[in-house]
C-alpha cells in the first residue's frame, strides 16, 4: 500500500482514510479533485490519507468488498464507512462534521481510559493503527493467494512429473516393437546386399519391397508417437492448422493401406463406406491424417481377432462432412464419453495397455482448430463409433 505523495502521515491521527484509485483516465480528474478539498481539509484537521492503487492492489479492494473506484473509505474510528460514486465530494461535505464528531469521542474516550490506567498504575498501551491493521491484512490477504497459487502449481508439477514417469515407461516399452522390427527389416536388406551386383541376393523383389515398406511403416509408428507427445506436451490454446482442398476419402485409404499390417495380423475385417461424390473439406492434411491414424489405431488395439472397422463418410450439410470410424469392440462406457478426450484420461480397464492417455485429446484439439466437433457413441454392433466434422472446401 503506497502513501500520498503530497501530503504527510501523521501516525497518532484519529481520523484515518483510505482513498482507492484506479489508472482510468476517465477517473483521474475526480481523483485530483477529491485529493484537492482533502489537502483543503487537512488544513484545519489532523487525520492520515493514504493512496491505493487497485491495479497494484486489486486484493485490498477485494477485502473491502468494493464495487467501484474511486472510493474514499474511513476505517478509523469504527464503524467504518465508504464513499463512493461519482459524488464522493458531495457526499464527504455532509459527513465530514458527523466524522469529526465520532473523532472527538474516541479521543475523549481514550483520554478517559488513560486517566483510569494511569489511577490504577498501569501504563497505556498505544493504539493500533487502523492503516497499519490494514496493511496487515493486505499482506495476508496476498500471501494467501500465493500459497492458493503455489498450491496450485505443485499440484500441476507433480501430475506432470507422474505423467512424465508413466510416459518415459510406456514410451521405452511401445517404441521396442518398431524399433527393433525396423532393424531386422533393415539388416535382412543389408545382409543380403551385393555391393558389386548392385542388388540384394536371396530376395525376390517382392520381398524386397515389403522389407522396404516394413522399415518405412515403423518409422513413421516411432515418429508419429514422438510427435504426439510433442503436440499434446505444448499444452497450446491454439492449434497451429494449415487447411487446403484436401480429398479426405482418400486420405483415409492411405492410413488403411499404412496399416493394414497391423488388421491383417489380427484378422480384422475393414468395412468401407466412402461415397466416390464426397466433398472435398478445407482442412490441414497432416493434422486429418494423425486424426485418423490414432482412431484407426485405437480401433484395431481394442477390436478383438477377427473383429470388424468400419469406415464410413457422410455429407452432413452443405457446410460439413462427417466421418465415422467404428469397431466391434468394448465400447466406451457412456458416462466417460466426454472424459475420454481429456488428457492422459484412460479408463480403468485400459491401464495395462499401451498408450499414453493423449491420441483422442490430440484428435479433439485438431477437430476443434478445424472449427468442427469430435465425439462417441456405441455402434450397432456394441463397439465404438467415433465421429467428427470438418468443414466442405467451398
Amino acid at each position: 500500500m503506497q502513501a500520498s505523495q503530497d501530503q504527510p502521515i501523521y501516525s497518532e491521527a484519529p481520523l484515518q482514510l483510505l482513498l482507492f484509485v484506479d489508472g482510468r483516465p476517465k477517473s483521474r480528474q475526480q481523483v485530483q479533485r477529491i485529493r484537492a478539498y482533502l489537502r483543503e481539509l487537512q488544513a484545519d484537521y489532523k487525520f492520515e490519507l493514504q493512496i491505493v492503487d487497485v491495479g497494484q492492489q486489486p486484493y485490498l479492494a477485494e477485502h473491502f468488498k468494493l464495487v467501484a473506484t474511486p472510493a474514499l473509505i474511513k476505517i478509523h474510528p469504527e464503524p467504518r464507512h465508504v464513499l463512493a460514486g461519482s459524488n464522493i465530494i458531495t457526499q464527504l461535505k455532509s459527513w465530514w462534521p458527523r466524522w469529526q464528531a465520532a473523532v472527538d469521542a474516541y479521543v475523549k474516550l481514550q483520554s478517559d481510559m488513560q486517566e483510569n490506567t494511569e489511577d490504577n498504575g498501569r501504563t497505556a498501551s498505544p493504539s493500533k493503527s487502523s492503516i497499519r491493521s490494514v496493511a496487515i491484512s493486505a499482506e495476508l490477504l496476498h500471501l494467501s493467494d500465493e500459497i492458493f497459487r503455489l498450491k496450485q502449481e505443485k499440484e500441476q508439477l507433480e501430475e506432470q512429473l507422474q505423467f512424465k514417469d508413466r510416459v518415459i515407461a510406456m514410451l521405452a516399452h511401445d517404441l521396442r516393437n518398431p524399433l527393433t522390427a525396423t532393424a531386422i527389416a533393415i539388416e535382412t536388406l543389408q545382409s543380403n546386399y551385393n555391393p558389386e551386383k548392385a542388388g540384394f541376393e536371396r530376395l525376390t523383389p517382392t520381398m524386397t519391397t515389403n522389407l522396404f515398406k516394413q522399415a518405412r511403416n515403423q518409422t513413421r509408428i516411432i515418429d508419429r508417437m514422438i510427435t504426439d507427445l510433442l503436440q499434446v506436451g505444448r499444452n497450446e490454446r491454439e492449434f497451429p492448422v494449415k487447411p487446403q482442398k484436401t480429398n479426405l476419402g482418400q486420405l483415409c485409404l492411405d492410413v488403411l493401406e499404412e496399416l493394414s499390417d497391423r488388421y491383417t495380423a489380427k484378422s480384422l475385417k475393414v468395412e468401407k463406406d466412402i461415397p466416390k461424390d464426397l466433398p472435398q473439406v478445407y482442412a490441414d492434411p497432416e493434422r486429418i491424417r494423425q486424426v485418423l491414424i490414432n482412431l484407426l489405431d485405437n480401433a484395431i488395439k481394442y477390436t478383438p481377432e477377427g473383429g470388424i472397422i468400419s469406415v464410413a463418410g457422410l455429407h452432413r450439410t452443405t457446410q460439413k462432412v462427417q466421418f465415422s470410424i467404428g469397431d466391434t469392440g468394448p465400447g466406451i462406457p457412456e458416462e466417460n464419453r466426454e472424459r475420454i478426450f481429456e488428457n492422459h484420461f484412460r479408463l480403468q480397464r485400459d491401464e495395462s495397455k499401451e498408450g499414453y492417455g493423449i491420441g483422442l485429446c490430440l484428435c479433439q484439439r485438431i477437430i476443434r482448430a478445424h472449427y468442427g466437433q469430435i465425439w462417441v457413441d456405441s455402434s450397432p454392433r456394441n463397439g465404438a463409433w467415433f465421429h467428427f466434422t470438418l468443414p466442405v472446401y467451398m
